[in-house]
């Protein structure tokens, strides 16, 4: 895609020389956020308080640390959103804010390493890299404030790494950021709910050798919420399901199964036990969309792998409706320090959300809803599986049900639902879950064309 022409026109008008940066033949390929952070390229953001806006200015491989920045302006900046930034990008045809200094005569804050490279690459805010000289770029940033407000990602994912044990986090987290008295037990001192009983008498169904069909629908009829989700979830469109859907017996024999609506009924019981959080960073997709459209595409990568290398469906499809249920706990037990992590997902889109979390909290959602599902006695796939679902090198047992959520999040993330950055999936989780790429994408090519389907019974689970 070519330089936009009010980019070419800020570039002429401050006599910088610049070219655009081709691809190597090993990168032409790569997604553009991915691109951006392996060549540590210049990206843009726009922040803004009652004083007015300022842009800042810094590299891709890196994370902008708010507080820092805000120290630096002396304000309280927020990142400014995609949609209050709407007429900008129609008006100038652009996807991203150029990587420009001083864009439109803005109070600028520049990164002191982008001033340490030979060559800077910048947004060009359609796609392409432009490549200028460190001279050029000096000169570019003539009269803006250069501070170091960044944090290096290898030394955020170094701590996300050399983390303690689960617990040993999440009580530091809870001494640290909130005002809950710590208690002789962890669950008490963050004062969660307690298992449901529909969940209980779902996983107890679950391993009696003797259960049926009349034992499921009997204990989902007692929930009558539940069971009229049940009933709609099987009604929908997406299951193309012959007649009407009279009963919950109905759902199960004719169009879901056994096996689907135990996991489900189960899934949507957890999902329910916990608030929806009121706040979110701008543009991420509502936390029961992420859970349908994740359970679909895991239910279509089983599919596509061949039947002696696929994972148990029951509790792949599990996994993927609850992948995200450590969102809801986050809000619950840090609602101040839940809101901060959100403005760091706006101003960080490249990102990961674990990162995130870590550098924020100390502790991440997969620690807390993993830790949380143990409590309550969950089967140890979706224990693992939600616990290092952001880990593609996992090699614990049941470590295919994590990489099964790695792939979908990332899949769907590519095509912009969910939250986190676009990145490539490695071949080599392919290879290890025995799954051919090519039908990877032609399955959440089919789960987006029945979008529609999926969203109506997203948003009769948002209620």
């Amino acid at each position: 895609m070519p330089v936009p022409a009010s980019v070419k026109q800020l570039l002429e008008k401050q006599n910088v020389d610049y070219s655009v940066s081709a691809a190597d033949e090993s990168h032409e390929s790569l997604l553009h956020e991915q691109r951006m952070r392996i060549a540590g390229a210049a990206k843009s953001l726009i922040m803004q308080d009652g004083q007015g806006r300022v842009q800042v200015v810094t590299p891709a491989n890196c994370m902008l640390d708010i507080d820092l920045a805000n120290q630096q302006m002396g304000r309280t900046l927020r990142p400014t959103t995609r949609l209050e930034l709407r007429g900008f990008f129609d008006k100038h045809q652009l996807a991203s804010v150029p990587a420009l200094p001083k864009l439109a005569g803005m109070e600028t804050l520049v990164d002191s390493r982008l001033m340490e490279q030979e060559t800077v690459l910048l947004d060009s805010g359609a796609g392409d890299l432009i490549e200028v000289a460190k001279a050029d770029f000096a000169t570019m940033v003539a009269g803006a404030k250069v501070a170091d407000v960044c944090i290096p990602l290898p030394q955020l994912e170094a701590n996300f790494q050399a983390s303690g044990s689960d617990e040993e986090d999440i009580l530091d987290a809870v001494k640290n950021f909130t005002t809950l008295r710590i208690k002789q037990r962890l669950e008490e001192t963050l004062e969660l709910p307690p298992l449901p009983e529909t969940a209980q008498r779902i996983i107890k169904l679950r391993v009696d050798p003797n259960a049926d069909i009349s034992d499921l629908a009997n204990i989902v009829e007692t929930d009558p919420s539940l069971a009229a989700q049940v009933v709609s979830w099987a009604a929908s469109p997406y299951y193309s399901a012959p007649g009407k859907i009279k009963s919950i017996h109905d759902a199960i024999v004719r169009v879901l199964g056994f096996d689907m609506v135990l996991n489900l009924a189960l899934g949507l019981a957890l999902g329910k036990t916990m608030s929806m959080p009121k706040d979110g960073p701008a543009g991420a997709t509502p936390y029961w969309q992420q859970a349908v459209y994740t359970a679909a595409t895991v239910e279509g990568l089983v599919t596509a792998i061949p039947r002696e290398n696929r994972p148990g469906f029951g509790m792949a499809y599990l996994s993927g409706l609850l992948h995200n249920f450590g969102w809801l706990v986050l809000a619950e037990v840090f609602p101040p320090h839940f809101s901060t992590i959100c403005r760091y997902m706006e101003a960080n889109t490249q990102v990961p959300a674990h990162l995130i979390e870590q550098h924020v909290l100390g502790v991440t959602r997969e620690q807390l809803s993993s830790w949380l599902m143990r409590l309550w006695n969950m089967p140890e796939e979706v224990v693992v599986a939600l616990r290092q679902q952001s880990n593609a090198q996992c090699d614990m047992e049941y470590g295919e049900y994590a990489k099964l959520l790695f792939v979908a999040q990332r899949l769907l993330q590519q095509r912009g639902i969910g939250q986190g950055p676009q990145l490539e999936i490695p071949l080599e989780v392919y290879h290890q879950l025995h799954l051919d790429p090519e039908k990877a994408q032609q399955t959440v090519d089919n789960i987006l064309e029945s979008s529609d389907d999926l969203d109506n019974i997203a948003h009769q689970l948002n209620g």
